[in-house]
């Protein structure tokens, strides 16, 4: 029976969660490698002299609009509804509190210096447009270690460090490969092919012996560690095949670097990642008003209206000649607004998938007990990774992330964590630790949780849209409906991603302009006409 494209991907999803959909939907070509960045939009000075745009929503997406406006000389207002800029993008220091629909309110404790990423913590190589706005406004940067074959998997009776998981793999499966080959198993499809080459090629590839043979490697790691004087050391004994399968290596987590938005180097702001939004902030900072929510939006034949409620809790109301709304869709399609029923429809269609972190402050044990210098441990229990810190190496303490969980492996045990109350979830992410660092999690202390589906003003970690949606729903919001344009991370192929936000402001605030320019010069033309 042939299976369609999206009764597959539904099957990856129940196997492999949502980044499996991703990944799947990037090798069956769903999704569009992006072209190459042109850089930030070229809008003249002064050029958007008497026009106004109201923005909606301060984080990336919105923040990266109102200053592109406002340096062409737009007049420009951002409404949001936190008490803080950057949205999804968001630090959390010593003194912080952290608000989550459903479970009582925490307040972080952590030592000067230390933060948790509680959402966006890694920047690509590859995403051009974030990266230069952190260079043009002097955010330093340092190496985020994304993957690091000292940390562990733990999928089986006992955790195996990355390297053994990796090399193991690769070993088993081209031993079985050159037996193939040896015994003419794939003749047919070698024809014209150097056997003799291709099995050389085969056994440094995969570290086989001489007989073609997987007995074990030092690329997987030391049981004895290698010395000076007679110390030659010892490789760990090898996983079988049979183990392989059983701990699952063949998930994402054997693979996640290779997707291109994971690949080395990755970055990170040297103090938190909220440091590239404060830094925007701080040049549009006059034209962002923090604790406005958004209650009401109406389009106009001319411009656009907006009623919100502003940080004392008076009712509000402010006029534009055009929108930028940034809101999350599990955000906007609360909002009283008088869409166009085919974009109600978009809004309304997009689903946002939770994501939960758990944060730990403690002693830097796995770098001064284990030298597990940052890089993320992968676990098939529903806390799903282990995230260790970049920066501040050999520091006396750190904050590990001891829950990672989007769906990566299993999107239903992802969900159910995110649903779990705080008790549940500091137990499950505690007892991680003990397995991949015997005696440790005694030394986890001043725990902080953020579950992005409980986050007020997010209710979720990004839009998951299907390759039909792709087609429809996400097209359509790509489109302006009136006045009203939209961006975000929501409005792009790099779901989740800052990256993402950059580049559909970019492209908002282009068709804005782009418009605005037009209708000036139809007024200018009209003008001329009648003064002839």
């Amino acid at each position: 029976m042939a299976v369609t494209r999206r009764a597959f991907l539904e099957r990856v999803g129940r196997a492999g969660g949502y980044s499996a959909v991703y990944l799947s939907m990037l090798g069956l070509g769903l999704l569009r490698s992006p072209a190459a960045y042109a850089g930030p939009p070229d809008l003249p000075e002064g050029s958007g002299s008497g026009r106004s745009v109201v923005v909606l929503g301060a984080g990336i997406a919105g923040l990266v609009a109102a200053y592109e406006l406002k340096r062409a000389g737009y007049q420009v207002t951002v409404l949001e509804a936190r008490d803080r800029v950057g949205g999804r993008v968001w630090t959390v220091r010593g003194g912080d509190r952290i608000v989550q629909t459903g479970m009582a309110d925490q307040r972080c404790a952590f030592d000067d210096g230390l933060y948790l990423n509680a959402g966006a913590a890694r920047i690509p190589s590859q995403h051009h447009a974030i990266l230069g706005y952190a260079r043009r406004l002097k955010v330093p940067l340092e190496v985020m270690v994304n993957v690091n074959r000292a940390a562990r998997f733990d999928y089986g009776e006992s955790p195996v460090t990355g390297a053994q998981a990796v090399n193991d793999t690769r070993g088993r499966f081209t031993e079985l490969l050159a037996k193939a080959i040896d015994k003419g198993a794939l003749d047919r499809e070698l024809t014209g092919v150097d056997k003799a080459k291709l099995l050389d090629y085969l056994r440094a590839y995969g570290a086989l012996d001489d007989k073609n043979l997987y007995e074990g490697s030092n690329r997987s790691g030391w049981a004895e560690a290698a010395g000076a004087h007679a110390r030659r050391g010892a490789a760990r004994r090898p996983l079988t095949l049979q183990q392989l399968v059983d701990y699952r290596f063949w998930g994402l987590g054997l693979i996640f670097e290779e997707d291109v938005d994971q690949q080395a180097p990755m970055f990170q702001p040297i103090g938190g990642m909220d440091r590239i939004a404060e830094a925007i902030h701080a040049a549009v900072k006059p034209e962002v008003r923090l604790g406005s929510l958004v209650r009401q939006i109406r389009k106009g034949e001319n411009g656009v209206a907006i009623v919100y409620s502003d940080s004392t809790g008076a009712e509000r109301r402010l006029e534009a000649d055009f929108a930028i709304c940034t809101l999350p869709l599990s955000v906007l399609r609360k909002v009283d607004a008088d869409f166009a029923p085919d974009v109600k429809a978009a809004v309304n269609s997009a689903f946002y998938f939770p994501g939960t972190k758990v944060g730990f402050e403690s002693r830097r044990f796995w770098e001064q007990d284990d030298s597990v210098y940052g890089g993320l441990a992968w676990t098939s229990r529903p806390s799903e990774v282990v995230w260790y810190p970049s920066g501040d190496w050999n520091a006396t303490k750190g904050v590990l992330v001891a829950a990672y969980s989007v769906g990566f492996l299993d999107s239903e045990e992802s969900e159910k964590f995110a649903r779990m109350g705080l008790s549940e979830r500091l137990a499950i992410s505690r007892a991680v630790i003990e397995r991949l660092h015997p005696g440790r999690s005694r030394e986890l202390t001043k725990p902080v949780t953020v579950n992005w589906g409980q986050t007020p003003h997010s209710e979720g970690v990004a839009a998951l849209w299907s390759d039909e949606q792709r087609q429809r729903e996400y097209a359509r919001l790509c489109r302006p409906d009136g006045r009203i344009y939209f961006a975000g991370e929501h409005i792009s192929y790099l779901m989740a991603w800052q990256e993402g936000a950059v580049l559909s402001a970019h492209e908002a605030v282009t068709a804005i302009h782009k418009r605005a320019a037009g209708e000036a010069s139809l007024r200018s033309g009209l003008r001329r006409t009648l003064a002839a």
